[in-house]
Protein backbone atom coordinates (compact mmCIF):
# COMPACT_ATOMS: atom_id res chain seq x y z
CA UNK A 1 0.00 0.00 0.00
CA UNK A 2 1.17 3.83 -0.96
CA UNK A 3 2.26 5.65 2.31
CA UNK A 4 -1.05 7.50 2.20
CA UNK A 5 -2.95 4.52 2.00
CA UNK A 6 -0.54 3.28 5.38
CA UNK A 7 -1.14 6.48 7.58
CA UNK A 8 -4.77 5.56 7.62
CA UNK A 9 -3.63 2.63 10.80
CA UNK A 10 -4.27 4.01 13.81
CA UNK A 11 -6.43 7.34 12.24
CA UNK A 12 -9.64 6.85 10.82
CA UNK A 13 -8.74 3.08 10.66
CA UNK A 14 -7.21 1.17 13.87
CA UNK A 15 -4.35 -0.24 14.01
CA UNK A 16 -5.50 -3.84 12.69
CA UNK A 17 -7.06 -1.84 9.89
CA UNK A 18 -11.16 -2.23 11.05
CA UNK A 19 -13.15 1.43 10.55
CA UNK A 20 -12.29 2.87 13.89
CA UNK A 21 -15.96 4.79 13.56
CA UNK A 22 -19.36 3.25 15.00
CA UNK A 23 -22.04 2.85 12.97
CA UNK A 24 -25.01 5.07 11.78
CA UNK A 25 -26.93 4.52 14.19
CA UNK A 26 -24.89 3.57 17.30
CA UNK A 27 -25.37 -0.06 17.64
CA UNK A 28 -21.93 -0.85 16.66
CA UNK A 29 -19.96 1.22 18.53
CA UNK A 30 -16.68 3.56 18.00
CA UNK A 31 -13.27 1.92 18.71
CA UNK A 32 -11.42 3.18 21.54
CA UNK A 33 -8.54 0.77 22.21
CA UNK A 34 -10.18 -2.83 23.15
CA UNK A 35 -10.17 -4.34 26.88
CA UNK A 36 -7.33 -3.18 28.99
CA UNK A 37 -5.10 -5.98 30.28
CA UNK A 38 -6.38 -5.69 34.15
CA UNK A 39 -9.86 -5.42 33.10
CA UNK A 40 -10.85 -8.42 34.79
CA UNK A 41 -9.45 -11.36 37.24
CA UNK A 42 -8.10 -14.76 35.95
CA UNK A 43 -8.76 -17.49 39.13
CA UNK A 44 -6.67 -20.56 40.27
CA UNK A 45 -7.75 -22.57 38.09
CA UNK A 46 -6.98 -20.24 34.99
CA UNK A 47 -10.47 -19.20 33.90
CA UNK A 48 -11.00 -15.20 33.07
CA UNK A 49 -13.76 -13.19 34.63
CA UNK A 50 -16.12 -12.15 32.13
CA UNK A 51 -16.27 -7.92 31.78
CA UNK A 52 -19.62 -8.40 30.61
CA UNK A 53 -21.27 -10.28 33.05
CA UNK A 54 -23.74 -7.59 33.77
CA UNK A 55 -24.93 -7.36 29.94
CA UNK A 56 -28.26 -8.65 29.21
CA UNK A 57 -29.99 -9.76 25.87
CA UNK A 58 -31.32 -6.44 23.84
CA UNK A 59 -33.48 -9.14 21.99
CA UNK A 60 -33.35 -12.77 21.08
CA UNK A 61 -34.09 -13.94 17.20
CA UNK A 62 -35.91 -17.37 16.81
CA UNK A 63 -37.52 -18.89 13.67
CA UNK A 64 -40.60 -16.61 13.84
CA UNK A 65 -38.85 -13.70 13.76
CA UNK A 66 -35.64 -14.27 11.67
CA UNK A 67 -37.87 -12.82 8.69
CA UNK A 68 -37.23 -9.06 10.46
CA UNK A 69 -33.59 -9.72 10.53
CA UNK A 70 -32.49 -11.22 7.45
CA UNK A 71 -30.51 -8.06 6.46
CA UNK A 72 -27.87 -9.46 9.48
CA UNK A 73 -27.80 -13.14 9.16
CA UNK A 74 -26.12 -15.25 6.82
CA UNK A 75 -27.90 -18.04 5.22
CA UNK A 76 -26.35 -20.58 7.21
CA UNK A 77 -27.78 -18.88 10.14
CA UNK A 78 -31.22 -18.55 8.89
CA UNK A 79 -30.99 -22.34 7.42
CA UNK A 80 -30.26 -23.36 11.07
CA UNK A 81 -33.56 -21.67 12.15
CA UNK A 82 -35.37 -24.14 9.27
CA UNK A 83 -33.59 -27.02 10.66
CA UNK A 84 -34.69 -26.32 14.30
CA UNK A 85 -37.07 -23.89 14.82
CA UNK A 86 -38.48 -24.66 18.34
CA UNK A 87 -34.78 -24.66 19.45
CA UNK A 88 -32.12 -22.95 17.60
CA UNK A 89 -31.92 -18.89 18.73
CA UNK A 90 -29.21 -16.38 18.87
CA UNK A 91 -29.40 -14.13 21.81
CA UNK A 92 -28.18 -10.26 20.86
CA UNK A 93 -26.23 -8.33 23.24
CA UNK A 94 -24.45 -4.93 23.19
CA UNK A 95 -21.71 -4.69 21.07
CA UNK A 96 -18.43 -4.49 22.70
CA UNK A 97 -15.46 -3.82 20.53
CA UNK A 98 -13.02 -5.69 22.70
CA UNK A 99 -10.10 -6.51 20.73
CA UNK A 100 -6.90 -4.73 21.34
CA UNK A 101 -4.21 -6.35 20.25
CA UNK A 102 0.32 -6.09 21.22
CA UNK A 103 2.31 -3.47 19.76
CA UNK A 104 5.27 -5.03 18.42
CA UNK A 105 1.99 -6.98 16.45
CA UNK A 106 0.26 -3.74 15.15
CA UNK A 107 4.27 -2.12 14.57
CA UNK A 108 4.96 -5.54 12.51
CA UNK A 109 1.08 -5.15 10.80
CA UNK A 110 2.05 -1.65 9.57
CA UNK A 111 5.17 -2.16 7.58
CA UNK A 112 3.67 -5.50 6.11
CA UNK A 113 0.88 -3.33 4.71
CA UNK A 114 3.68 -0.96 2.85
CA UNK A 115 5.49 -4.12 1.81
CA UNK A 116 3.62 -7.77 1.98
CA UNK A 117 2.53 -8.79 -1.31
CA UNK A 118 0.84 -11.77 -3.51
CA UNK A 119 2.20 -14.21 -5.13
CA UNK A 120 1.73 -17.66 -7.37
CA UNK A 121 -1.50 -16.43 -8.62
CA UNK A 122 -2.66 -15.33 -4.67
CA UNK A 123 -1.17 -18.53 -3.13
CA UNK A 124 1.79 -17.11 -1.27
CA UNK A 125 3.06 -14.14 0.23
CA UNK A 126 6.45 -12.47 -0.19
CA UNK A 127 7.65 -9.86 1.66
CA UNK A 128 6.10 -10.82 5.33
CA UNK A 129 7.35 -10.43 8.23
CA UNK A 130 5.44 -12.80 10.83
CA UNK A 131 4.38 -11.52 13.95
CA UNK A 132 1.95 -9.48 11.94
CA UNK A 133 -1.06 -8.72 9.68
CA UNK A 134 -0.24 -9.05 6.18
CA UNK A 135 -2.94 -6.75 4.38
CA UNK A 136 -4.40 -4.33 7.45
CA UNK A 137 -6.07 -2.65 4.47
CA UNK A 138 -7.10 -5.13 2.10
CA UNK A 139 -8.06 -4.88 -1.91
CA UNK A 140 -9.56 -8.40 -2.70
CA UNK A 141 -10.44 -11.67 -1.21
CA UNK A 142 -7.69 -13.49 -1.14
CA UNK A 143 -5.73 -10.83 0.93
CA UNK A 144 -8.56 -10.79 3.54
CA UNK A 145 -8.55 -14.85 3.71
CA UNK A 146 -4.75 -14.41 4.38
CA UNK A 147 -5.32 -11.61 7.16
CA UNK A 148 -7.69 -14.63 8.72
CA UNK A 149 -4.67 -17.36 8.03
CA UNK A 150 -1.98 -14.94 9.45
CA UNK A 151 -4.53 -12.75 12.64
CA UNK A 152 -2.93 -12.45 15.88
CA UNK A 153 -3.00 -15.70 18.08
CA UNK A 154 -0.50 -14.99 20.74
CA UNK A 155 3.46 -16.13 19.52
CA UNK A 156 3.10 -19.86 21.26
CA UNK A 157 0.23 -21.45 23.23
CA UNK A 158 -0.94 -24.87 24.81
CA UNK A 159 -4.21 -25.55 25.16
CA UNK A 160 -6.33 -28.57 26.48
CA UNK A 161 -9.53 -28.68 24.68
CA UNK A 162 -12.45 -30.88 24.19
CA UNK A 163 -13.87 -31.91 20.85
CA UNK A 164 -17.29 -33.95 20.16
CA UNK A 165 -19.19 -34.66 17.22
CA UNK A 166 -22.88 -35.51 18.59
CA UNK A 167 -25.31 -37.80 17.10
CA UNK A 168 -28.39 -36.52 16.04
CA UNK A 169 -30.02 -37.32 19.58
CA UNK A 170 -27.10 -35.56 21.07
CA UNK A 171 -25.29 -38.40 22.25
CA UNK A 172 -21.77 -38.21 22.27
CA UNK A 173 -17.94 -39.33 23.49
CA UNK A 174 -15.92 -36.11 24.16
CA UNK A 175 -12.29 -36.35 22.85
CA UNK A 176 -9.68 -34.44 25.20
CA UNK A 177 -7.05 -32.64 22.97
CA UNK A 178 -3.70 -31.27 23.92
CA UNK A 179 -2.92 -28.58 20.67
CA UNK A 180 0.13 -26.83 20.83
CA UNK A 181 1.14 -23.70 18.38
CA UNK A 182 4.60 -21.64 17.86
CA UNK A 183 5.44 -18.96 15.59
CA UNK A 184 8.79 -18.95 14.19
CA UNK A 185 10.07 -16.17 15.97
CA UNK A 186 8.95 -17.41 19.82
CA UNK A 187 11.42 -20.30 19.31
CA UNK A 188 14.23 -20.28 21.28
CA UNK A 189 16.21 -21.49 18.14
CA UNK A 190 15.08 -19.45 15.60
CA UNK A 191 17.03 -19.22 12.44
CA UNK A 192 15.38 -16.49 10.41
CA UNK A 193 16.71 -17.59 7.21
CA UNK A 194 16.23 -21.09 7.39
CA UNK A 195 12.33 -20.66 8.68
CA UNK A 196 11.97 -17.58 6.38
CA UNK A 197 8.98 -19.35 4.16
CA UNK A 198 7.42 -21.03 7.81
CA UNK A 199 4.56 -19.69 9.43
CA UNK A 200 3.78 -21.50 12.14
CA UNK A 201 4.32 -25.28 13.84
CA UNK A 202 1.12 -26.82 15.01
CA UNK A 203 0.98 -29.82 17.38
CA UNK A 204 -1.69 -32.22 18.41
CA UNK A 205 -2.46 -35.36 20.89
CA UNK A 206 -5.11 -36.50 21.26
CA UNK A 207 -5.27 -38.08 25.11
CA UNK A 208 -8.91 -40.00 25.41
CA UNK A 209 -11.26 -41.89 25.05
CA UNK A 210 -8.99 -44.81 24.71
CA UNK A 211 -9.18 -45.82 21.36
CA UNK A 212 -7.48 -42.53 20.07
CA UNK A 213 -5.09 -41.93 22.61
CA UNK A 214 -1.63 -41.06 22.06
CA UNK A 215 -2.03 -40.24 18.13
CA UNK A 216 -0.63 -37.36 17.66
CA UNK A 217 -0.41 -35.18 14.55
CA UNK A 218 2.60 -32.23 13.32
CA UNK A 219 2.28 -29.94 11.12
CA UNK A 220 4.84 -27.26 9.57
CA UNK A 221 2.50 -24.54 8.26
CA UNK A 222 4.17 -22.76 5.45
CA UNK A 223 3.61 -19.01 3.80
CA UNK A 224 4.22 -20.19 0.25
CA UNK A 225 2.52 -23.83 -0.01
CA UNK A 226 2.47 -23.60 -3.91
CA UNK A 227 6.94 -23.74 -3.79
CA UNK A 228 6.85 -25.67 -0.47
CA UNK A 229 3.65 -27.42 0.56
CA UNK A 230 2.44 -27.94 4.00
CA UNK A 231 4.65 -30.53 5.95
CA UNK A 232 2.57 -32.98 8.24
CA UNK A 233 3.53 -36.45 9.86
CA UNK A 234 1.38 -38.29 11.96
CA UNK A 235 2.15 -41.11 14.92
CA UNK A 236 -0.31 -44.23 15.37
CA UNK A 237 -0.21 -45.25 18.54
CA UNK A 238 -0.91 -48.79 17.44
CA UNK A 239 1.82 -49.13 15.10
CA UNK A 240 4.37 -47.20 17.08
CA UNK A 241 5.12 -45.60 13.74
CA UNK A 242 5.39 -41.86 12.27
CA UNK A 243 4.21 -41.25 8.94
CA UNK A 244 4.50 -38.46 6.41
CA UNK A 245 0.72 -37.40 6.36
CA UNK A 246 0.40 -35.75 2.83
CA UNK A 247 -3.30 -36.34 3.09
CA UNK A 248 -3.44 -33.52 6.06
CA UNK A 249 -5.26 -30.99 3.67
CA UNK A 250 -8.15 -29.82 1.60
CA UNK A 251 -11.31 -31.64 1.96
CA UNK A 252 -9.77 -34.70 4.21
CA UNK A 253 -12.49 -35.56 6.41
CA UNK A 254 -12.32 -34.74 10.14
CA UNK A 255 -14.10 -34.28 13.24
CA UNK A 256 -15.86 -38.04 12.54
CA UNK A 257 -16.56 -36.75 8.77
CA UNK A 258 -18.31 -34.06 10.37
CA UNK A 259 -15.78 -31.77 8.41
CA UNK A 260 -12.73 -31.00 6.20
CA UNK A 261 -9.62 -30.44 7.44
CA UNK A 262 -9.68 -27.04 5.98
CA UNK A 263 -12.91 -26.56 7.66
CA UNK A 264 -10.21 -26.69 11.11
CA UNK A 265 -10.40 -23.22 12.17
CA UNK A 266 -12.84 -21.82 10.00
CA UNK A 267 -10.96 -22.37 7.26
CA UNK A 268 -6.60 -23.13 6.95
CA UNK A 269 -4.23 -24.11 4.68
CA UNK A 270 -3.25 -23.78 1.12
CA UNK A 271 -5.87 -21.56 -0.76
CA UNK A 272 -5.02 -22.41 -4.17
CA UNK A 273 -8.30 -24.75 -5.37
CA UNK A 274 -10.45 -21.85 -5.22
CA UNK A 275 -11.03 -18.72 -6.81
CA UNK A 276 -12.07 -15.68 -4.16
CA UNK A 277 -13.88 -12.83 -4.32
CA UNK A 278 -14.46 -10.26 -1.83
CA UNK A 279 -17.69 -9.19 -2.09
CA UNK A 280 -17.73 -6.60 0.82
CA UNK A 281 -18.57 -5.44 4.39
CA UNK A 282 -21.59 -5.81 6.50
CA UNK A 283 -23.42 -5.42 9.45
CA UNK A 284 -24.22 -9.62 10.89
CA UNK A 285 -24.91 -10.97 14.16
CA UNK A 286 -21.88 -13.19 14.85
CA UNK A 287 -21.05 -15.12 17.84
CA UNK A 288 -18.76 -12.79 20.27
CA UNK A 289 -17.55 -11.67 23.50
CA UNK A 290 -17.96 -15.97 24.44
CA UNK A 291 -17.23 -15.81 27.92
CA UNK A 292 -20.27 -16.97 29.45
CA UNK A 293 -19.79 -20.26 26.94
CA UNK A 294 -16.29 -20.82 28.31
CA UNK A 295 -17.10 -20.31 31.82
CA UNK A 296 -16.14 -23.47 34.63
CA UNK A 297 -19.98 -22.79 35.88
CA UNK A 298 -21.02 -24.90 32.68
CA UNK A 299 -20.03 -28.78 32.39
CA UNK A 300 -19.94 -29.73 28.76
CA UNK A 301 -23.44 -31.63 28.75
CA UNK A 302 -24.85 -28.29 29.60
CA UNK A 303 -23.62 -26.85 26.24
CA UNK A 304 -23.90 -29.77 23.95
CA UNK A 305 -27.11 -30.48 22.94
CA UNK A 306 -28.48 -32.81 19.49
CA UNK A 307 -28.41 -30.41 17.05
CA UNK A 308 -26.56 -27.67 17.92
CA UNK A 309 -25.04 -26.03 20.84
CA UNK A 310 -27.24 -24.56 23.71
CA UNK A 311 -28.38 -21.30 23.12
CA UNK A 312 -28.87 -19.91 26.39
CA UNK A 313 -24.86 -19.97 27.09
CA UNK A 314 -24.61 -18.10 23.73
CA UNK A 315 -23.74 -14.50 22.91
CA UNK A 316 -24.23 -13.18 19.80
CA UNK A 317 -23.24 -9.33 18.82
CA UNK A 318 -24.02 -6.70 16.02
CA UNK A 319 -20.05 -6.02 14.24
CA UNK A 320 -18.66 -5.31 10.96
CA UNK A 321 -17.11 -8.17 8.85
CA UNK A 322 -15.97 -8.67 5.43
CA UNK A 323 -17.22 -11.10 2.68
CA UNK A 324 -15.71 -13.22 0.99
CA UNK A 325 -16.91 -15.95 -1.60
CA UNK A 326 -14.67 -18.84 -2.75
CA UNK A 327 -15.53 -20.96 -5.79
CA UNK A 328 -13.94 -24.03 -6.67
CA UNK A 329 -11.64 -23.32 -9.99
CA UNK A 330 -12.67 -25.17 -12.66
CA UNK A 331 -10.51 -28.59 -12.34
CA UNK A 332 -9.93 -28.81 -9.14
CA UNK A 333 -10.92 -31.26 -6.78
CA UNK A 334 -13.07 -30.78 -3.02
CA UNK A 335 -16.54 -31.92 -1.79
CA UNK A 336 -17.71 -27.94 -1.52
CA UNK A 337 -18.27 -26.16 -4.74
CA UNK A 338 -18.57 -22.76 -2.90
CA UNK A 339 -17.85 -21.86 0.27
CA UNK A 340 -18.78 -18.05 1.89
CA UNK A 341 -16.61 -16.70 4.97
CA UNK A 342 -16.98 -13.68 6.83
CA UNK A 343 -14.60 -12.37 9.10
CA UNK A 344 -14.74 -10.20 11.89
CA UNK A 345 -13.09 -6.69 11.01
CA UNK A 346 -11.20 -6.41 14.51
CA UNK A 347 -9.71 -9.82 15.08
CA UNK A 348 -9.63 -11.19 11.68
CA UNK A 349 -10.93 -14.14 12.75
CA UNK A 350 -13.90 -16.00 10.66
CA UNK A 351 -17.05 -16.00 12.41
CA UNK A 352 -19.64 -17.58 10.43
CA UNK A 353 -18.84 -19.92 7.34
CA UNK A 354 -21.32 -21.67 4.85
CA UNK A 355 -19.98 -24.50 2.39
CA UNK A 356 -22.28 -25.75 -0.31
CA UNK A 357 -22.14 -29.14 -1.99
CA UNK A 358 -21.10 -30.24 -5.56
CA UNK A 359 -24.97 -29.52 -6.50
CA UNK A 360 -24.96 -26.21 -5.16
CA UNK A 361 -27.19 -27.23 -1.99
CA UNK A 362 -26.47 -25.31 1.54
CA UNK A 363 -24.78 -28.18 3.67
CA UNK A 364 -22.50 -27.56 6.64
CA UNK A 365 -22.67 -23.95 8.30
CA UNK A 366 -19.91 -22.99 10.80
CA UNK A 367 -19.42 -20.55 13.44
CA UNK A 368 -16.69 -19.68 15.72
CA UNK A 369 -17.35 -18.28 19.05
CA UNK A 370 -14.68 -15.70 19.96
CA UNK A 371 -13.38 -14.48 23.53
CA UNK A 372 -10.13 -11.65 24.08
CA UNK A 373 -8.36 -13.12 26.41
CA UNK A 374 -7.52 -10.05 27.52
CA UNK A 375 -4.39 -10.42 29.93
CA UNK A 376 -2.19 -11.50 27.14
CA UNK A 377 -3.86 -9.37 24.56
CA UNK A 378 -5.25 -12.97 22.61
CA UNK A 379 -8.20 -13.73 20.67
CA UNK A 380 -9.46 -17.06 20.47
CA UNK A 381 -12.73 -19.62 19.64
CA UNK A 382 -14.13 -20.82 22.76
CA UNK A 383 -15.84 -23.23 20.41
CA UNK A 384 -15.86 -23.94 16.85
CA UNK A 385 -18.84 -25.11 16.02
CA UNK A 386 -19.87 -27.22 12.47
CA UNK A 387 -23.15 -27.87 11.45
CA UNK A 388 -24.56 -30.70 8.83
CA UNK A 389 -28.00 -29.30 8.11
CA UNK A 390 -29.08 -31.90 5.79
CA UNK A 391 -28.36 -35.08 8.57
CA UNK A 392 -28.74 -33.07 11.88
CA UNK A 393 -25.62 -33.65 12.84
CA UNK A 394 -22.27 -31.05 14.40
CA UNK A 395 -19.10 -31.08 15.40
CA UNK A 396 -17.49 -29.24 18.16
CA UNK A 397 -14.33 -28.47 19.20
CA UNK A 398 -12.36 -26.31 21.60
CA UNK A 399 -14.35 -26.42 24.55
CA UNK A 400 -12.54 -26.41 27.94
CA UNK A 401 -15.12 -25.82 30.68
CA UNK A 402 -14.13 -28.75 32.79
CA UNK A 403 -10.31 -28.03 32.17
CA UNK A 404 -8.16 -26.65 34.91
CA UNK A 405 -5.33 -23.72 33.25
CA UNK A 406 -6.38 -25.58 29.92
CA UNK A 407 -4.67 -22.22 28.40
CA UNK A 408 -0.71 -21.66 28.90
CA UNK A 409 0.73 -18.70 26.78
CA UNK A 410 4.35 -17.65 25.37
CA UNK A 411 6.68 -20.84 26.65
CA UNK A 412 9.48 -20.81 25.20
CA UNK A 413 9.31 -23.49 23.06
CA UNK A 414 12.31 -25.23 21.05
CA UNK A 415 12.20 -25.91 17.42
CA UNK A 416 13.31 -29.66 18.23
CA UNK A 417 9.80 -30.35 20.07
CA UNK A 418 8.54 -29.77 16.86
CA UNK A 419 10.41 -32.30 14.44
CA UNK A 420 9.39 -35.89 13.61
CA UNK A 421 11.75 -37.56 16.10
CA UNK A 422 9.76 -35.76 19.11
CA UNK A 423 6.43 -37.60 17.81
CA UNK A 424 8.32 -40.76 18.27
CA UNK A 425 9.64 -39.77 21.56
CA UNK A 426 5.59 -39.20 22.96
CA UNK A 427 5.28 -42.76 21.80
CA UNK A 428 7.81 -44.22 24.05
CA UNK A 429 7.23 -42.73 27.22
Amino acid sequence: MPADQVARLGADLTPMGAERAGNADGSIPAWTGGLAKDAGQRDADGFLEDPFAADQPLFTITAQNAEQYKDKLTPGQLALFKRYPDSYRIPVYPTRRSIGLPQGYLDLTRENAANTQLVENGNGLQHYKSGGLPFAIPQNGLEVIWNHIGRYRGLSYQRMVVQASPQANGAYTPSLIKQQLAYPVDLSDYAPQEMANLLYFYREEFLSPARLAGGVLLVHETINQVTEPRMAWQYNAGQRRVRRAPQIAYDSPGAEGMRTLDDFDMFNGAPDRFDWKLVGKQELYIPYNAYKLGSPKLKYSDIIKPGHLNPEHTRYELHRVWHVTATLKPGQRHIYSRRDLYIDEDSWQAAEADAYDGRGNLWRVSEGHTSFFYDQQVPLFNAETHYDVLSGRYAVNALYNEQKNAYQFDLGYSRKQFTPSALRATGIR
